[in-house]
């Protein structure tokens, strides 16, 4: 284990929107991930503009790996489980512009494997990437969503993630991977694809995301059951009302620094 440190690691900052997917029921769930990793991947990835583009393929089994705290919900609703998430980083702020033919096709796709997607985003540049191990691939990940407690202001909850979680995170010493996403207010209008649900009650947005990567599945499951989580849980108690930590199952690279990869990187 590296030596722990409180100083925020280098960061490379972008422009990043993630869209949460739930895949339909009336077929096998494998069925509509493997869809997903297949043909819809495929429309994706051929979108003009993007730096990079992710699927973040999370496990079936998530009851919510964050322990329980007293006034934060760190349960997840099975309504509200994720399947997965389509991590986009573009190449600029004007980028989505450029990828509208592409974006129509994959309106028109979602209907195929998906019975409820979401798009988050933010600002320009508060996408964050986190220099916490060079050179270091995690071969372990895990996502964390938080959702802004009803007491604290946007501007102080973004100040907290930058500077008081990150910081904390980085100094545990375990992480081969941070990256955090600050989102702008969720609206439907910003991914209003046809015949999917996009139902989204406001007491269930989200406001932030945190990806950790780790140096295997052993070194992850000790982050949530060892002490240091507990000192990170009092950070986060007076910012949010909760935290749902997801057990990621793989997390494959499609478009890498702006080039389409001939086969997807894991």
């Amino acid at each position: 284990m590296s030596k722990a440190t409180t100083k925020t690691p280098d960061v490379s900052k972008h422009f990043s929107s993630s869209i949460l997917l739930w895949m339909r029921t009336d077929q096998p769930r494998q069925t509509g991930m493997d869809y997903w990793k297949g043909p819809h991947s495929g429309i994706i990835a051929n979108t003009p503009g993007q730096l990079e583009y992710r699927q973040i393929h999370l496990a079936e089994a998530n009851p919510g790996r964050w322990p329980a705290t007293p006034g934060v919900e760190t349960a997840i609703p099975v309504d509200r489980k994720i399947d997965g998430i389509a991590e986009v980083t573009f190449e600029s702020p004007l980028s989505p512009l450029a990828g509208r033919k592409q974006t129509a096709l994959a309106y028109e796709d979602e209907i195929n494997v998906f019975r409820r997607t979401l798009l988050y985003a933010g600002p320009p540049n508060s996408s964050r990437w986190y220099d916490v191990a060079p050179g270091d691939r995690p071969g372990s990940r895990a996502v964390v969503y938080l959702r802004r407690h009803s007491d604290a202001g946007t501007i102080d909850f973004h100040r907290f993630v930058k500077k008081g979680l990150v910081p904390a995170l980085a100094g545990t010493g375990v992480l081969k991977e941070l990256r955090t996403q600050v989102f702008l207010p969720w609206s439907e209008k910003l991914w209003d694809t046809p015949n999917v649900a996009h139902d989204n009650p406001g007491d269930q947005h989200l406001h932030a995301s945190v990806i950790l990567g780790f140096a295997d599945d052993v070194a992850r499951d000790a982050f949530f059951t060892g002490t240091q989580v507990g000192d990170l849980t009092d950070l986060m108690v007076p910012y949010v009302s909760a935290i749902h930590a997801y057990d990621v199952a793989a997390t494959l690279t499609y478009v890498k620094d702006g080039e389409v990869l001939p086969h997807y990187e894991s």
